[in-house]
């Protein structure tokens, strides 16, 4: 089974940036989708963004269109979140997981493998 560690979090100003990684070890990524969720305290989980195995397509929440890039590098197991123009509203843990179906889709119970997370936090 494949275990997945995110990295990159932290404190940034509202307007900065910072870019998550999410590592696999134990087995391959490249044949699977990959998606990044985020939690806030009092909060549901909710979507972020998510890439497939071959890197298209991808998809992002609404929230986060045009600020928040996924991507993949499949020789390194490591799927990316770069985040720009950050928000108090980004503040969050963030999550990776692995997609377990053939067609990409946002929803979080066709995930599996999560992470442990990583938070971020933007202050105003």
């Amino acid at each position: 089974q494949v275990q997945l560690v995110e990295s990159g979090g932290g404190l940034v100003q509202a307007g900065g940036s910072l870019r998550l990684s999410c590592v696999a070890s134990g087995r391959t990524l490249s044949s699977y989708g990959v998606g990044w969720f985020r939690q806030a305290p009092g909060k549901e989980r909710e979507f972020v963004a998510a890439v497939s195995a071959s890197g298209f397509p991808t998809h992002y929440a609404d929230s986060v269109k045009g600020r928040f890039t996924i991507s993949r590098d499949n020789a390194k197991n490591t799927v990316y979140l770069q985040m720009n123009s950050l928000k108090p509203e980004d503040t969050a843990v963030y999550y990776c997981a692995q997609h377990n179906w053939a067609i990409l889709t946002t929803t979080s119970t066709d995930f599996g493998s999560w992470g442990q997370g990583t938070q971020v936090t933007v202050s105003s």
